[in-house]
């Protein structure tokens, strides 16, 4: 199985509207993958850095989990159009995304 995760760094002044992404963003991720081999997703919202008091590194990250890298490929490449559209309505933020294979 692999994870894709989606982070949104912390940048002041950036935008992240973390309703809009939950429900509706990652709710128009699930109708375009749902049926191309999306297993299931979840949504992190950062609260702080590994040091007591410090910020988190991300604003938040969006995982997504599939059986295979080639899965995401071809899921992914069928939807991206629609998906990458939709990301000015929640930030102004660049992502970095990180593709895992879980092993544990």
């Amino acid at each position: 199985m692999i994870r894709v995760s989606v982070f949104y760094p912390n940048q002041s002044g950036s935008r992240f509207d973390l309703d809009y992404y939950v429900k509706r963003h990652m709710a128009l991720v699930e109708s375009k993958l749902g049926e191309r081999g999306l297993v299931r997703w979840e949504v992190d919202r950062g609260l702080g850095g590994g040091a007591p008091g410090a910020p988190a590194p991300y604003v938040a990250a969006g995982h997504l989990y599939f059986e295979s890298l080639d899965s995401f490929q071809q899921a992914f490449g069928a939807a991206a159009g629609e998906i990458m559209a939709d990301v000015p309505n929640y930030t102004d933020l660049t992502p970095q995304v990180q593709v895992s294979e879980i092993v544990s």
